[in-house]
């Protein structure tokens, strides 16, 4: 039964958007990093990103783009694809599906309209950079 499937809460891994050069924030191209901060690895990592939304009255969606990491080590991080800043003015969506401890798990991380900011920069773990990070 559905009722008897244990639901594990993800925890200690995160998507972070950064740019590229911190004295130009106003840059054409930014980073997306998924994190591991776990102290052992996760396997079989698949992240779905996605953006989608409104500008100017016009209904917007990017093109759903697919990534695989076999394993991210302990307390590492990986750079997933680059962001285009246009994009911030849209909802981007990350799904991130990994096997940890023998389970899978699964999160939806959502960096909605406008959050990607120098108003939520915040210290990106094993970067010494800032971004934008959900955890």
């Amino acid at each position: 039964m559905k009722k008897d499937i244990p639901k594990h809460k993800v925890e200690d891994v995160a998507i972070a958007i950064v740019p590229r050069d911190e004295t130009a924030v106003d840059e054409e191209l930014w980073d997306t990093y998924v994190i591991n901060l776990k102290e052992e690895p996760i396997h079989n990592i698949l992240i779905n990103s996605r953006g989608y939304g409104e500008i100017a009255g016009e209904q917007k969606k990017t093109t759903i783009l697919r990534h695989y990491f076999e394993k991210i080590g302990p307390l590492q991080i990986v750079k997933i694809e680059p962001i285009q800043a246009v994009l911030f003015d849209l909802t981007n969506e990350y799904w991130v599906s990994f096997n940890y401890d023998g389970y899978m798990y699964d999160k939806k991380y959502v960096f909605v309209q406008g959050s990607i900011s120098t108003f939520n920069f915040t210290p990106i773990p094993f970067l010494d950079k800032k971004g934008v990070m959900i955890r």
